[in-house]
């Protein structure tokens, strides 16, 4: 048999009646107004459904087909949507021709599927909407093992039974203590002995779906070893037993509560236990079957329960384990979401990791209220952000589940709260109250509108921080329900200096008493303190790191460097080197040999002067416009007496000129032995005028050693015309004199005693490019210092006179040119 035959075998049609609902041309059909199905089984349920192909002049279109069984705001739940028929549900709707019908399936039979199941179409037209009312209702029931004792034998007879008629010609399996028995294939099972704890039975192709077990023969099985329930539902735990023996009594238990008991190893009755006070039920609905039902289900009321019974004679307990009960509390669980701006719609589920037993009526609350309208399992509306939702069952609604809502505003915080120094881990932590719970996102504020998160987990982990991490921080929260943004947090990392830079401002050629400014900069946190040097002398310590020369001079030139320091550290800059550039200074001239200089001889004139960058030098003759050589040296190999006069060198850079002037005689061969004979003369008068005036000397210290004139008449004032009386002056009033014998040179004479060279200086102007020359007579001074204890009287009446041809000094004038 094919899946699909036994399936539409276990339906059974209790009653063929065909329904016809409508109005105006509109109505459905059901094949069947009501189907019992066997749990695990595939059931089909069909319709017809007709309306008015025209209204009004216009053409009737359907929009919409589906099935339902419940409402949600007063509007029908579609079956295809319905969480608890997920995956379970097909549609196979057409028209033909006349003929409109559409067919619900249903696999996989639960006994919470049994409902009323109504179809409902939509057409284009005003108030086109129809829904079949009464609908179908499907009834889905276990199969149950049935066990009768022969009338002839002491044979026992099970039969596998169904309150649904069962397919003709079903195959059946059978199960002794969970083991398949292969030659069983019929409805009925005789034993003839007990060879199992327990017997059940399932249709072949649906193994899955086997009954509950039974026993027999002093024996207790259970019907579920395991049940799942919500909190504050109902749950129904069920045995079957048997017994020759006269039962005295029965009750349930579980050894979770054992340390209540009397005696550890006597159990006792369940219903009398306080916990349980109020919700315990033993139902007996029929004979050798207890079901235990618990109502308001709590959480502590997981366990296992087992069932005892006793006889005169014994006293029996399960040698299997008994029913281990799990209860859990609801949840909402966001099934569905369109997020909008402002809200988001979303589709919620009261779910359970149990699946509750039989089909249970639900009570939404938003924001503490009761959502009217809506008793189903699902929930659909809007969500607005600080809206809270939750559920409960019907008639329990102090257990229900916790509430769902968006996530409130996050909070950032940061780890370690001190100082965040370069190096060091850092952790941003990001939480915000959000059910279901919210995920995190991570950003760095920095103005792009297309952020790349950094992070997807609460935490955003720096290892080892950088400088460049700081900035301001944010993140996000988000589950189906809603995104919240948190506020910013700043982050600062603290580090030491990084290499300094250094500038000169003008930063092109710097020239003399100009301003300029020094610059040093360095990226610090915090602000670095900075000090200036010169070639390792301290110049300047400050915040700023500018050091300012107002008006630079050439003697600043050199080699500086900054420091830049904060409390992590300190660095040293590279090297800055300011040259400062200046005209030339007054060109110092010489003429080599230094002698006196003789026609036909080599002589080297040199020129030099300090100046940045380095001076070029031009020689020019007095009152001739072409230059006559360049460099510093002025090279003449045979110098001739037309070479006599005034020489200057300019010394030229940028930055401007100077030039100095000197003056060259040459002698002729002829004129140098004159010159000699001369010279030699002037030597032997010197030498005879040092002997007149040793004599004179000497005679007057004999005077004064002979002792004073007692005749001589006092000196009322000075006596020239008597020698006599200037040696009269008293001892004490005697000085050294100093006698002086100058020799000039004149240039307009033609003595060779006079070739010589005599330098000219000129007095320098405010505009150094407009300097006028003018030479200066050069003087030669011989200095004769005679050194006496008494001044000649005649000597000192000699200088009172204002002229004397016996006078002790001879003056050779040499004529200023004009």
């Amino acid at each position: 048999m094919t899946l699909t035959a036994a399936a539409s075998g276990f339906v059974v049609f209790l009653l063929f009646v065909q329904v016809i609902q409508g109005w105006d041309y509109y109505g459905v059909t059901y094949s069947s107004t009501e189907i019992c199905a066997v749990k695990g089984s595939t059931v089909e349920i069909n319709c017809t459904y007709r309306y008015p192909s025209r209204i009004d002049g216009g053409d009737t279109e359907v929009k919409e087909t589906f099935w339902f069984t419940k409402l949600s705001g007063y509007q029908p739940v579609d079956l295809s949507t319905d969480s608890d028929y997920q995956g379970r549900v097909e549609y196979s709707c057409y028209e033909r021709y006349y003929k409109k019908s559409c067919t619900l399936r249903i696999t996989d039979l639960r006994e919470s599927d049994s409902a009323e199941y109504k179809f409902r179409f939509t057409t284009n037209q005003q108030d086109g909407r129809y829904t079949g009312s009464p609908g179908v209702t499907l009834r889905v029931t276990d199969l149950q093992v049935k066990v009768s004792r022969s009338s002839h034998s002491n044979r026992r007879e099970l039969k596998c039974h169904s309150s649904c008629r069962l397919p003709y010609r079903s195959s059946y399996i059978w199960y002794i203590s969970g083991e398949k028995i292969q030659s069983q294939t019929s409805s009925t099972y005789l034993l003839y002995y007990d060879y199992g704890d327990s017997y059940s039975c399932a249709v072949k192709g649906h193994e899955d779906f086997p009954s509950p077990p039974v026993c027999i023969n002093d024996k207790i099985c259970y019907t579920d070893r395991s049940i799942c329930a919500s909190k504050g539902s109902s749950v129904d735990i069920s045995c079957t037993y048997s017994s020759y023996q006269t039962i005295r009594s029965k009750f349930w238990f579980n050894h979770e509560r054992s340390h209540q008991w009397q005696s550890p190893s006597q159990p006792e009755d369940l219903s009398e236990d306080s916990q349980f006070g109020g919700r315990v039920q033993v139902l007996e609905t029929e004979t050798g079957r207890s079901t235990l039902r618990i109502t308001d289900l709590t959480e502590s009321d997981s366990a296992q329960y087992h069932f005892k019974f006793t006889t005169q004679w014994s006293e029996l307990r399960s040698s299997l384990p008994g029913t281990t009960l799990t209860v859990t509390a609801l949840q909402v669980q966001v099934t569905r979401t369109t997020v909008h701006q402002s809200d988001t719609e979303a589709e919620l589920k009261c779910h359970s990791s149990c699946s509750p037993a039989g089909r249970l009526s639900y009570v939404w609350f938003k924001n503490g209220q009761k959502v009217t309208g809506v008793e189903t399992s699902s929930f659909k509306g809007r969500v607005y952000p600080g809206d809270i939702i939750s559920c409960a069952l019907k008639g329990h609604e102090n257990y229900g589940s916790p509430s769902v809502y968006a996530p409130r505003l996050p909070s950032v915080s940061v780890s370690p709260s001190a100082e965040i120094v370069e190096g060091s881990s850092v952790t941003l932590t990001c939480s915000s109250d959000a059910n279901p719970a919210a995920k995190y996102t991570w950003y760095k504020k920095n103005g792009d509108p297309d952020l790349q998160p950094l992070s997807k987990e609460p935490q955003l982990v720096f290892s080892s921080i950088q400088s460049s991490d700081s900035g301001e921080y944010y993140c996000t929260a988000e589950n189906e329900l809603g995104r919240r943004t948190s506020e910013y947090i700043s982050i600062n990392v603290t580090y030491t200096p990084r290499l300094p830079s250094v500038s000169a401002n003008p930063s092109g050629r710097i020239m003399e008493r100009t301003p300029v400014t020094l610059t040093c900069s360095s990226d610090a946190n915090p602000a670095a303190k900075y000090t200036w040097y010169k070639e390792n002398r301290t110049l300047i310590q400050g915040p700023e790191g500018v050091y300012h020369f107002s008006n630079i001079r050439s003697e600043d030139r050199g080699i500086y460097y900054c420091k830049s320091e904060n409390q992590y550290g300190e660095i040293n800059s590279s090297s800055l080197f300011i040259d400062v550039q200046y005209a030339p200074r007054l060109p110092s001239v010489s003429v080599s040999p230094s002698a006196e200089i003789v026609e036909g001889s080599s002589v080297n004139l040199t020129c030099s002067s300090d100046a940045n960058p380095a001076a070029t030098y031009t020689w020019y003759k007095k009152n001739e416009d072409s230059p006559k050589a360049s460099g510093q040296i002025f090279t003449i190999t045979d110098i001739k007496a037309e070479h006599t006069g005034n020489y200057y060198c300019e010394a030229q850079n940028r930055g401007g000129r100077h030039n100095s002037t000197l003056q060259l005689i040459v002698v002729s061969r002829s004129m140098k032995s004159v010159a000699a004979g001369s010279i030699t003369s002037l030597f032997l008068v010197i030498i005879f005028l040092f002997a007149f005036f040793l004599i004179r000397r000497k005679r007057s210290t004999k005077r004064i050693a002979e002792g004073p004139d007692n005749n001589a008449q006092p000196n009322v004032g000075p006596v020239c015309d008597n020698p006599s009386a200037a040696a009269q002056r008293n001892p004490s009033e005697e000085q050294d004199d100093l006698y002086y014998a100058t020799v000039s040179f004149s240039k307009n004479q033609e003595d060779p005693l006079y070739s010589n060279i005599g330098l000219a200086y000129p007095k320098r102007q405010k505009h150094e490019e407009e300097e006028e020359e003018e030479d200066e007579a050069g003087v030669d001074y011989t200095f004769v210092n005679f050194k006496s204890s008494s001044a000649s009287p005649e000597l000192r009446c000699q200088e009172d006179s204002v002229e004397d041809p016996s006078a002790l000094y001879s003056t050779v004038t040499k004529n200023p040119r004009v």
